[in-house]
């Protein structure tokens, strides 16, 4: 018997003639959970189709995809009709799907579900939780396995977009039991730190089971309770997990969570300068208009010509003078005016005038205060007679009450 020495690609495409004669293989129906599910670019969509026991990778590509009524996602359980081939640049066999029929939510997918709807009830996922990212962040704590893909990513955009930020790798297991715990724990510590400024936690891409560590309540609660600001950064752009939503920013990928931590050292130089250039502007602008403004004021008519304002000036204080004087004029006219029919009216009442008409007017002797009544004098009072032309001063010597009737009538008085 002699041994016939064959080719990796001669034994794959041996396997694959093999696979492609077999009538039950050709057009064969499996029933399965999605898993691992991405969407290239291509319009293909690749994807792992598992049972409780095993795993086949399919792919159900672009012309087949027009007569799908539904999205496929992690979790759902389909029906799938295809043929099994060899995919032999990898030497790996595979399901190639022409139909599927959507035929359930799998148990991860509806735990999924169920703690997504749970914590969403108790405002884990409100926008009004969510913390601003620092602008310029001095250290970086990264909560991730430190020797897988996602650090690396991490690290490289890191350095890329400013060397000035320092970084504190956690290292922990982002899937399998003890995963939840870790990250959760370091996320803790994290905010221990008076150093630190941003956590970033996250993973590469994956199935739904490589990531359910970060769908795991422990970790929700952990990313909730931070005071820091924290970035999920699970998976590729198609990929969400609970740590997502309860995350102050989601990421797509954790090269992208790099990007959103801190801004490009070339932007941030660009914006200084920029604003550097509007404050050179706006001071001279400013500059400018107060020059211009020098200038009108200096060849102003009153700096060019100060006499011209101070002969008008005096010219404006003559005028008020002028009409001052008249004010006070006018006002002192009317003052004499008044003060004459004053005087007039004082003048009627005065006892003066009844003293011209042959009255006269008895005082005290010693006094000023003219008598009204005879009840007023005694005998031998001496009194003062006060005359238009002088005063007498008498002695009396008889009251005679009642008498001043007959004198008013004009009778004769007895001596």
């Amino acid at each position: 018997m002699s041994h016939v020495i064959l080719s990796v690609h001669q034994l794959n495409e041996y396997v694959r003639i093999l696979l492609a004669r077999d009538p039950l293989l050709r057009q064969v129906r499996v029933r399965g959970e999605i898993s691992n599910c991405r969407y290239p670019s291509s319009g293909h969509i690749y994807f792992t189709l598992k049972d409780d026991q095993d795993r086949i990778r399919c792919v159900l590509f672009r012309q087949s995809t027009i007569h799908l009524d539904f999205m496929p996602v992690d979790g759902m359980g389909i029906v799938a009709e295809g043929t099994v081939s060899l995919y032999s640049k990898e030497g790996q066999y595979q399901l190639t799907v022409e139909k599927m029929e959507r035929e359930g939510l799998g148990d991860l997918h509806l735990a999924f579900e169920a703690m997504k709807n749970r914590l969403q009830k108790e405002g884990l996922f409100d926008l009004e939780r969510k913390k601003p990212l620092p602008m310029l962040p001095k250290k970086i704590a990264v909560v991730t396995s430190h020797t897988g893909a996602a650090v690396r990513d991490i690290l490289r955009v890191l350095r890329h977009r400013n060397r000035t930020v320092d970084v504190l790798i956690l290292p922990v297991a982002v899937q399998g039991a003890k995963a939840g715990r870790q990250i959760a724990s370091a996320i803790a510590y994290a905010n221990t730190r008076k150093d630190i400024d941003l956590i970033i936690t996250g993973r590469g891409g994956g199935s739904i089971e490589e990531l359910w560590a970060f769908n795991e309540e422990e970790v929700a609660r952990a990313i909730s309770r931070s005071e820091l600001p924290v970035i999920s950064a699970v998976g590729h752009e198609t990929d969400f997990t609970i740590s997502d939503f309860v995350a102050d920013v989601r990421a797509a990928t954790p090269s992208n969570a790099a990007e959103l931590a801190v801004s490009e050292t070339s932007r941030l130089l660009s914006v200084t300068e920029g604003l550097k250039k509007r404050l050179i502007d706006a001071m001279t602008r400013l500059l400018s208009d107060k020059r211009h403004r020098l200038e009108m004021l200096k060849n102003h008519y009153v700096f060019r010509s100060p006499r011209i304002l101070l002969d008008q000036q005096s010219q404006y204080v003559d005028q008020l003078s002028q009409r001052l004087m008249a004010a006070i004029q006018s006002d002192l006219h009317g003052k004499r005016e008044e003060m004459g029919r004053i005087v007039s009216s004082l003048n009627a009442l005065s006892p003066l005038n009844v003293l011209s008409r042959g009255y006269a007017m008895v005082l005290p002797g010693k006094g000023t205060i003219p008598f009204r009544s005879i009840r007023e004098i005694k005998v031998p009072d001496r009194l003062k007679l006060l005359m238009r032309d002088g005063r007498i001063f008498v002695t009396v010597e008889e009251i005679r009450p009642g008498e001043s009737k007959a004198w008013t009538s004009g009778q004769n008085r007895e001596g």
